[in-house]
């Protein structure tokens, strides 16, 4: 039995190498003369088992290669890459609610913040706090700034109002900033890092737009 795999496996191999000899420039499969791909068509199917409907499973992992040169002939190595903030959004709220003694979460993510509203019966604010952010910090790019509030009665509907505005809106960063005020009064957890304060800010940096922030709240 394991001969047959193992004889599949590689005729497979063969079989795939043969095809990327016989293209110019298709797929990961081109390489220069270097030995290094530079060329990814259409990266995520040609790395996904999904592709082609093969296997729908939901529990499957995720994979997908490419590398810093073009995709279609497009230079990729100075293009970031775009995430969908609703679902960042949806997951940060559904893991939050998995947390003890946390009853709802809404959940706001901008393009470099997240602002986690949650309602809790836990005496232990500042822990639960901590977890809720830690939570959020696991799931979107390192780069974001999370700030949460239990203070769930009178900021949800804040939080959700941000929901049908668009993040070019004029006054959307002053109505996001005064809202963080608000949220800042509540606790937010442990600092991140020797280097970062609790919301996953440099300390002492003042390239951040929020550092105002966050000395106005503490001469409050």
């Amino acid at each position: 039995m394991k001969k047959t795999i193992i004889t599949i496996g590689l005729s497979s191999i063969i079989a795939l190498t043969g095809c990327a000899d016989n293209e110019d420039d298709q797929g990961l499969g081109a390489k220069n003369n270097a030995g290094n791909p530079t060329n990814v068509n259409n990266p995520t199917q040609y790395y996904d088992e999904d592709y082609r409907n093969n296997d729908n499973k939901s529990d499957d992992f995720g994979f997908t290669r490419t590398n810093s040169a073009t995709i279609d002939g497009r230079n990729i190595s100075n293009k970031a890459a775009s995430i969908d903030r609703e679902q960042l959004s949806d997951v940060i709220s559904k893991l939050s609610v998995q947390i003890p003694n946390v009853n709802d979460a809404a959940t706001l993510v901008t393009d470099e913040e997240v602002l986690v509203v949650y309602d809790t019966n836990d005496k232990d604010r500042t822990e639960t706090a901590d977890q809720v952010k830690r939570t959020a910090m696991s799931v979107v790019p390192r780069y974001y700034h999370v700030y949460v509030s239990d203070d769930y009665q009178n900021l949800a509907q804040d939080v959700e109002n941000f929901a049908t505005v668009k993040s070019g809106s004029k006054g959307i960063d002053y109505t996001i900033e005064q809202t963080i005020k608000r949220m800042l009064k509540s606790p937010q957890g442990y600092k991140m890092s020797d280097a970062e304060n609790e919301n996953g800010e440099m300390i002492n940096d003042k390239r951040d737009h929020h550092d105002n922030i966050h000395q106005k709240m503490d001469n409050r």
